[in-house]
């Protein structure tokens, strides 16, 4: 079979290189999926730049998830089939015409999605539901900031937000605004143009917000905890800050973390506020019941087009790189794919 390799870090069209390997066989609690589609996530650029600890060392296989069909499956799996038309997470590895996985991120689609639509489902729309129902419980009418409101994982967030009855402030450039409107934002400002803190202030009030969804990090997560309501919560799910400016390894880690700020436990009990951080990769690998219940109802959820999923654009195998650029370009307006 044919994996898109990561052989060098760096830019795009330098990086991957189309390899042949044998098609894996699944153990007892896999599946093997023939894949349709490959879901590119912004980690898989953070990766491919050197910057992601937890990616395999090269040359390596990225790729979070995918949508295709059961090849096979493992002595122990009951709840899939082959021939099921499936989503998953991989974990890595996703890059690749099959795919080995663990049966506890695989779920069956519905009909009527596609498999372009089903590769936002595994990584983003399981972290969005992870965050928003999991990790904490929305009450009506609270103010919840959506950092990039119209990415893949920011979009959905604010589905599910509006579907619990929040106002929603979201940052996106300006180009994306008519975007987080009608996907539901109420208050968009444009983080290129003016200061998303300030912004709020301006219009809400000193400490108005009750809940952040921070993928950014760094300086933004710092300004962030300063508009926190008493009682207020900040969920943490990605670090994008480090793909700012003219630094770069250890020493834009460092700068990225120095600009995160340092908090007090007692400074939180003080206030009643909350810091939470999630890691989707961890969830799956460490509590898999878990991430199968998430994924599940993720499924659900665009079943009864609670999330409705959208795909900006579609690539071929042949512009895989055009595909990663695009990505990094923060153009994109929801899921980038690429199919085979």
């Amino acid at each position: 079979m044919k994996t898109i390799t990561l052989v060098k870090y760096g830019e795009a069209k330098n990086a991957f290189e189309i390899r042949d390997i044998e098609i894996p066989s699944p153990g007892d609690d896999d599946v093997l999926i023939k894949v349709t589609s490959m879901g590119l996530n912004f980690a898989d650029v953070v990766a491919r730049r050197g910057l992601y600890p937890d990616a395999p060392k090269n040359p390596a296989v990225l790729g979070y998830d995918v949508a295709g069909i059961v090849e096979a499956v493992g002595s122990k799996v009951t709840h899939l089939n082959i021939g099921d038309r499936v989503t998953a997470l991989t974990r890595f590895g996703g890059y690749a015409e099959y795919v080995k996985t663990s049966a506890f991120g695989v779920a069956k689609i519905p009909d009527q999605l596609s498999f372009e639509e089903a590769t936002t489902l595994a990584t983003q729309a399981c972290t969005a539901y992870y965050c928003l129902c999991e990790s904490i419980n929305l009450n009506p009418n609270e103010l919840v900031l959506i950092h990039a409101a119209a990415g893949g994982v920011g979009s959905i967030m604010t589905q599910i937000a509006k579907h619990k009855n929040c106002q929603v402030i979201g940052t996106g450039s300006t180009t994306k605004q008519d975007f987080m409107k009608a996907n539901g934002v109420d208050f968009c400002i444009d983080y290129t143009k003016e200061k998303f803190d300030e912004a709020i202030i301006s219009k809400y009030g000193k400490r108005p917000v009750d809940v952040i969804f921070d993928s950014i990090g760094g300086k933004t997560f710092k300004k962030g905890f300063k508009i926190l309501k008493a009682g207020g919560k900040i969920i943490s799910y990605g670090v994008a800050a480090q793909m700012n400016g003219s630094k770069s390894g250890k020493l834009k880690t460092i700068s990225v973390a120095l600009g995160f700020g340092f908090f007090s436990p007692l400074q939180m009990l003080m206030h009643s506020q909350a810091i939470i951080g999630v890691n989707m990769l961890r969830v799956a690998d460490k509590k898999p019941l878990l991430f199968q219940k998430v994924l599940n109802e993720v499924v659900s959820f665009a079943e009864q087009k609670i999330i409705k999923p959208r795909v900006d654009k579609v690539f071929t195998v042949d512009a895989f790189a055009n595909a990663h650029e695009y990505l990094e370009s923060r153009k994109s307006i929801g899921k980038v794919v690429v199919n085979w």
